[in-house]
């Protein structure tokens, strides 16, 4: 009988894990993840897919659809909407950086033509800078700019490729998506009942905050993006912007970057204004185009695609994002909303407890 209680007693024991052993934990698991980022990168997006998809399959199953059958209308899905759609966008962007390629020294003509009064006025104040010399500088900073732009487009290509490992990426990740899409709720319902029964209630209230952020940043940002590409490429083409589809593009898959996007896509539509027409007039045309842009977002877009309550300050996700990329490059990028996420609703409740702790009431 003795040794039953004593059995009893020790089964009741509470397991005390060291903050030590999780400082431990948590940087193993961020140096494995450094590791294993270039093979990681079709598992995370598989996953991140696969969240982003489970609304519209949880929405066929409550049809009375089997979760296999939901998974598999929802994958043909986005199949025969994607591939057409990425066909037609590859087919845009490279006619778009032909024409560009094709115009540029048609611009670099224009731009020195307008540039040149300027040079004849500095040349005059500054007598030194004689027998084109200033004309010359102007045009091989012009075309040193022109070059170092295209090794860093060249770069990041090589090494988007390099950590992506796009042939991995398009095998493995369509199966991963299907198949954790397929086990969603099963993976979730696993992993809640490995939560501690006593403090089960606040991480899954915890963890449901961090849903909420994560879906309505993610899914409405990708909504806000969508939009402002075909209004920014549809805008600058009806203003008679040659290159209106590729700055309208750029701007609008950079707009998951607080503020980037409109800028980005400002300068250059600016810039290539003045390169085409070499007036005013059309450079007033591209501002207009991105002000309403910009007020069909602040006051439209993000208020009702993305939600003012998502708890993602601008300058965090621009943070968030930059170190990401740094530290693990495109996998960074994907990781970094979620993460910065799952920190900023850790940090609120840390500090709500220590507020209510008696080392901030004393």
């Amino acid at each position: 009988m003795s040794s039953t209680k004593a059995l009893d007693m020790e089964a009741k024991k509470k397991i005390y894990i060291s903050p030590y052993a999780w400082v431990v934990i948590f940087v193993a698991f961020f140096y494995l993840l450094y590791v294993l980022r270039s093979v990681l990168m079709p598992f995370v997006a598989g996953i991140l897919l696969a969240y982003l998809m489970d609304p519209l399959v949880e929405k066929l199953q409550k049809w009375k659809i089997s979760r296999l059958w939901a998974t598999i209308l929802v994958c043909l899905l986005v199949v025969l909407v994607v591939l057409p759609a990425l066909c037609f966008l590859f087919g845009m962007i490279e006619n778009q950086v032909a024409l560009l390629i094709k115009a540029t020294p048609k611009y670099l003509g224009l731009i020195m033509a307008k540039v040149k009064p300027v040079i004849a006025s500095l040349a005059e104040r500054f007598p030194e800078m004689k027998g084109g010399q200033l004309e010359q500088m102007v045009k091989g900073n012009i075309g040193n700019a022109l070059k170092f732009v295209g090794k860093v487009l060249s770069s990041l290509l090589s090494n988007s490729f390099a950590l992506i490992n796009l042939i991995s990426l398009i095998l493995i990740m369509p199966v991963v998506t299907f198949y954790m899409l397929r086990d969603w709720g099963t993976f979730v319902s696993k992993f809640e009942d490995l939560l501690p029964k006593k403090s089960k209630k606040d991480i899954k209230d915890i963890l449901k905050e961090i849903n909420t952020i994560v879906s309505g940043f993610i899914r409405g940002q990708i909504s806000v993006c969508l939009i402002l590409g075909v209004f920014y490429s549809v805008g600058l083409k009806l203003v008679g912007l040659d290159l209106g589809l590729l700055v309208g593009f750029i701007a609008g898959v950079i707009s998951f970057i607080p503020y980037v996007g409109s800028v980005t896509g400002f300068v250059l539509g600016v810039i290539l204004a003045f390169a085409q027409y070499g007036d005013a007039t059309h450079v007033i045309y591209v501002v207009g185009v991105f002000l309403c842009g910009q007020f069909l977002e602040g006051n439209f877009l993000t208020p009702k695609l993305v939600g003012e309550n998502v708890g993602l300050h601008p300058v965090w996700v621009m943070f968030a994002l930059l170190a990401g990329g740094v530290l693990l490059g495109f996998l960074g990028l994907m990781l970094a909303v979620p993460m910065a996420a799952i920190i900023g609703v850790l940090v609120r409740h840390g500090v709500a407890k220590y507020k209510k702790s008696s080392l901030y009431l004393d």
